[in-house]
Order: structure tokens, then sequence, then C-alpha cells
């Protein structure tokens, strides 16, 4: 039924075959995809590769996620065109990984450059972060201005572009809908605390710390979002 890929857009070449199983009518409404893990293993890829592509075809309207149970087909129209494997785009979980190897960077060079109205601005962000963990769209909002109040240390108005641009891919409806499983006050919290540490090693001009301080964060945040929908394992019937 599943067939392994080549190394190119996975998620959305997976996306692509169970899309096409489920139209073909191969996969019925109300029925039950394997485990994360099993369909990994059938199209040898990874667990995370699975899951952005799941959430692709959730988005389309062709699957639920049901966090605990799994995930099932639904019987309803799709709701938006297709995402093709052909197409232009990144995976949430390629573009946090593009974050953590260029952030850690930005964070190298700020612990040279820093002046204390930057580390001042910086700290009013985490301020502010701080009270808003219970408010999804503030604490986005204080997460992006500290990021970006980093790159802004350089002094380089691109790179500080950049930074906010490749933030924003974040806004995609596949990585909104990845966000909506894994993202609440919790993580909110554990993030504010990374933040506190980059924090310290820019204010402490230790650019190996800062480095490793926002490459240990933007790590943990790809793990976050890396976690299994918890569905139940895969049993005979």
């Amino acid at each position: 039924m599943f067939v392994a890929l080549e190394p190119r857009r996975l998620y959305r070449q997976v996306a692509e075959q169970i899309r096409a199983l489920i139209e073909a009518g191969e996969l019925k409404a109300g029925s039950r995809l394997p485990p994360e893990r099993e369909l990994a293993e059938r199209f040898a890829v990874s667990r995370p590769t699975v899951r952005e592509a799941l959430i692709v075809l959730e988005v389309e309207g062709h699957i639920q996620i049901r966090m605990g149970s799994g995930v099932y087909i639904s019987s309803r129209p799709a709701l938006v065109s297709p995402v093709r494997p052909d197409t232009d785009g990144e995976g949430p979980l390629e573009i946090l990984q593009a974050r953590c190897l260029i952030e850690s960077g930005i964070a190298e060079e700020a612990a040279r450059l820093v002046k204390p109205a930057s580390l001042a601005r910086i700290d009013a962000i985490l301020d502010r972060m701080t009270n808003a963990l219970d408010d999804a769209e503030a604490a986005l909002a204080c997460d992006r201005a500290f990021h970006t109040a980093i790159a802004d240390i350089i002094g380089n108005s691109a790179l500080k572009h950049f930074t906010g641009l490749i933030y924003d891919t974040r806004m995609s409806p596949y990585f909104t809908k990845l966000a909506s499983y894994f993202e609440g006050p919790h993580t909110w919290k554990l993030a504010l605390e990374e933040h506190r540490v980059i924090r310290d090693a820019i204010a402490a001009g230790d650019p190996a710390g800062a480095r490793e301080a926002m490459r240990h964060h933007l790590t943990l945040a790809q793990k976050r979002f890396s976690e299994s929908f918890g569905e139940e394992p895969s049993r005979e019937d």
C-alpha cells in the first residue's frame, strides 16, 4: 500500500501518497491510520516527517488528529486545495532547524557587540513575556520580539529583516495547526527560561555561551514540536 520515498520534500510526498489512498477509497472514512512509528517505517522516513505530513492532511480536511487516540480519516470533504509535493515551501520542523543554525551564529555575534540599551530592551521584552504566558498571541509576539532584538544588536538591517521573515513563516496554516497541539503556558514558560539563559550569556559577553544557549533553545523547540500525537499503539482487530 505504501511506497518508500526519495529524500525530497519528504513530508509533502508522504501527504501526497496518503491523500491519494484516501481519494481512491483505499482508506475509508472513520478508519484509523497506523501509528506514526509504523507509518515512518513503511515510508522509510522519520517520525517528524510523518507528523508534518499529517498536519498538512488535517489542514486540508482529509484527516482528524485526536490526541491520545490516533489519526482518523475524515468523513467531511477537504476544505482547501492539496499541497502537492512539487510546490515550494518548507515544513515547520525544517524551519526550526534553519533557525537553529542561523540564530545560533547571530547570538554569538550579539554577545560580542551588546550595549546596555540593547540589553535593557531585551529585559523589557522578557518582562512582558513573563506576564503573557497564558495568552498565546501575546507570548508569540514577545517571542518574536526577543529573537529580532538579538539580531538588532548586530546593527545589520538585512539580518534583522531576515530573522523576522524566517520567524514569520511559522504563521502558515500548517505551523499554526502543529503549534495548536504542542504549545501552551507550560511550553511558553520553558521558552522564557531558555530565553533568560541566552540573555545572560549575551550580557556576560560570552559568545560561545550565547551560541550554545540559542542552539539549545531552538533544539528544544524542535523537540517540543516533535512529540507524538499520543496515539494508541496499533493492534490487530
